[in-house]
């Protein structure tokens, strides 16, 4: 069982359901009845690295656009879009001089009362140096086996 509720996951996680990545197993835990937040921007970030994989031969265009199909489908129930993310996100990106898309994900975490859940330890490490911010920012971790 993963022991993260209901969570914003960023495409770094989103990725992870239809690639075959370490960190795979951990992301599909979260799929397992919990609410899951994230602005529109993670449809944007996941077809960019998906067209990324694809224009690298990692992946074929077919299965980029399957892919992408896949994590549309993810079971999203809110994505808060009254929430001013773009403004959020540029005082936390100030604050933790950190790009502002990371910190899109992390306004709507604060928004929604949830942590985000992310592969990116950059991420993870510039919220780590604020108080504020250290607990709502949480790395991806393998499911606990019980």
């Amino acid at each position: 069982m993963n022991p993260v509720g209901d969570c914003v996951v960023d495409a770094s996680v989103a990725l992870k359901w239809v690639l075959d990545e370490p960190g795979s197993d951990a992301a599909a835990a979260l799929l397992d009845g919990r609410r899951l937040y994230a602005p529109p921007l993670l449809m944007i970030e996941v077809a960019n690295a998906l067209w990324v994989a694809a224009r690298r031969g990692s992946i074929s265009v077919n299965d980029a656009e399957d892919a992408l199909a896949l994590v549309t489908a993810m079971p999203f129930r809110a994505w808060l879009r009254e929430v001013n993310l773009a403004g959020d996100a540029l005082k936390l990106a100030r604050l933790l001089d950190h790009p502002v898309y990371d910190c899109c994900y992390l306004a709507l975490a604060m928004a929604a009362g949830v942590p985000v859940v992310t592969a990116d330890q950059r991420f993870v490490a510039a919220a780590a140096r604020h108080p504020e911010t250290a607990p709502l920012v949480l790395e991806l971790a393998p499911p606990i086996q019980g």
